[in-house]
């Protein structure tokens, strides 16, 4: 069964998502992005959602994860709660 990880940073506009993804491609630290401006309870753990499979997250965000490319923020991913950068950092098939 495919299964992912993958850190995020939510965030309440695309404006301030669009800015924090050039800042990580230009080489900020993900982690330490995501502890100061994600509203989700994950941003003190750098963002870091664990592994999970599809269908255990919402659908915008399972698109990204078990489509796109691992290892690059990708963004933004607009869903119910916010404006997110997306990260996958791990994937099996």
């Amino acid at each position: 069964m495919t299964k992912a990880s993958a850190r995020h940073i939510l965030v309440d506009n695309e404006e301030l998502c669009k800015e924090l993804i050039e800042k990580i491609t230009n080489g900020e630290d993900f982690s330490e992005l995501a502890k100061q401006h994600s509203k989700c309870p994950s941003g003190s753990r750098g963002g870091d959602l664990g592994e999970f499979g599809p269908g255990q997250m919402v659908p915008e965000f399972d698109t990204v994860v078990f489509n796109e490319a691992v290892g690059t923020p990708h963004g933004p991913v607009k869903t119910d709660f916010g404006f997110h950068i997306v990260e996958i950092t791990s994937r099996t098939e």
